[in-house]
């Protein structure tokens, strides 16, 4: 390849990156086994010895986790109940893989060695050993969108003390991350994300009442887990977004926008004071954003879907529909009103959605148990930021005791 003539061309060594330890946090969920198939992929490509596995943990699914370890052979198998520790014990026997179990033990895989964590537990549970992973300064791609949204303040400080690097690993934001010039930060208009709509998209109030669990986690276009599919599918996860996005590029609410885009090609817009609107597309398929981060800063080879545009007779674009989907709103409330609102909304949240796969609420239920959760906290949602992990959780927790009530009122 000649040089190219508008810049010089980079030294294309990748040991660097691919000699990387990772530790994968959640390694039996989506991401996690997104995750993994970039790993096996880089081994195939560039050599067995690419990316080194640290630590891989999961809280039940001892099967997979045991499999997974068997194959990729990380130094530390760690499963969160500890009634499963002896199935994963003699599952590993003979194999030099140590083994360990509980909460504790997983806060512990985050302080291991390694210089990359992929942070893939879903919701508060992956608060802990995320933290753990930043304040020893490891490069830490965030998938777990509930770290920046409940505790971005926290992470903010972790990162600042420690030197760690936190990379997004979220579809729109880690295609914002590639787009945005931080350097012309002043130029910056605008930063779109976008969202498919989910399965309801078209669907009428009345329709939605009686929309079922199974129905909210068939996404159209994205294989998620289920609590990340029920968010999708009442554009929370999109309200979530937005508050991680002020978080992570530190842009005021007035310069974030969310527009419907059922196809989900484009991930994110962003648009620069000169007119010039820059756009990042990709197959929806979490392993080209994973693969960005295992590789970044420099590009790495993955396994992922490319994009064939003759596929797309067309792409389309709407406003969302706040009537249909008021957790957008209430999201979008909470981001301007920021301190202790963000932390108490993706608690509210959590459980709500909790009951609704448990079949105790119904799906619009969902919106009204976190509505009337932000309501009855009227006094905690004015109060600042949590500064720690402990100020985090109590107020956590406390959002989550309101609103399993408030659930009991929802499903009446």
């Amino acid at each position: 390849m000649t040089e190219p003539l508008v810049q010089p061309f980079h030294d294309l060594d990748l040991a660097p990156v691919l000699g990387r330890r990772l530790t994968v946090l959640g390694s039996t969920g989506s991401v996690g086994t997104a995750t993994l198939d970039v790993v096996r992929f880089a081994r195939g490509h560039y050599g067995p010895e690419s990316y080194p596995l640290q630590a891989l943990t999961a809280q039940r699914n001892v099967e997979l986790l045991a499999a997974q370890a068997l194959e990729l052979r990380p130094a530390l198998a760690v499963i969160g109940d500890r009634s499963l520790k002896a199935a994963l014990t003699a599952a590993l026997a003979g194999t030099g893989i140590r083994v360990a179990a509980g909460a504790e033990a997983i806060l512990d895989a985050g302080r291991e060695p390694s210089e990359m964590v992929m942070a893939a537990i879903v919701g508060a549970a992956g608060l802990a050993p995320t933290l753990a992973a930043v304040q020893r300064g490891a490069i830490v791609a965030i998938a777990n969108k509930e770290c920046i949204v409940a505790a971005g303040e926290v992470f903010r400080r972790a990162a600042q003390d420690s030197r760690g690097v936190l990379l997004p690993v979220d579809s729109e934001h880690n295609a914002a991350f590639q787009l945005l010039d931080f350097a012309q930060a002043h130029a910056i208009e605008k930063v779109t994300l976008t969202a498919s709509g989910g399965p309801f998209r078209t669907w009428t109030l009345d329709r939605m009442a009686t929309a079922t669990p199974e129905q909210a986690v068939s996404h159209p276009n994205w294989s998620m887990g289920a609590k990340i599919s029920v968010d999708s599918a009442s554009l929370m996860n999109k309200g979530l977004e937005l508050i991680e996005a002020h978080i992570l590029f530190g842009l005021p609410p007035e310069k974030l926008d969310v527009v419907i885009h059922a196809q989900s090609v484009i991930h994110c817009l962003v648009a620069y004071a000169d007119g010039s609107v820059l756009a990042h597309l990709s197959a929806p398929d979490m392993r080209t954003p994973i693969a960005h981060a295992l590789g970044w800063p420099r590009r790495v080879a993955s396994p992922s879907r490319r994009l064939d545009f003759t596929e797309f007779t067309q792409m389309t674009f709407e406003k969302p529909d706040l009537s249909r989907f008021p957790c957008l709103q209430l999201a979008r409330v909470c981001l301007q009103m920021g301190g202790a609102a963000p932390t108490i909304l993706n608690a509210a949240n959590e459980v709500a959605v909790e009951q609704f796969l448990g079949r105790r609420i119904g799906f619009l239920g969902i919106a009204r148990t976190v509505e009337r959760t932000l309501s009855g906290l009227a006094s905690e949602m004015n109060g600042p930021a949590p500064s720690s992990l402990d100020d985090v959780l109590a107020l956590d927790g406390a959002a989550r005791a309101r609103a399993r009530e408030m659930c009991g009122v929802a499903a009446a």
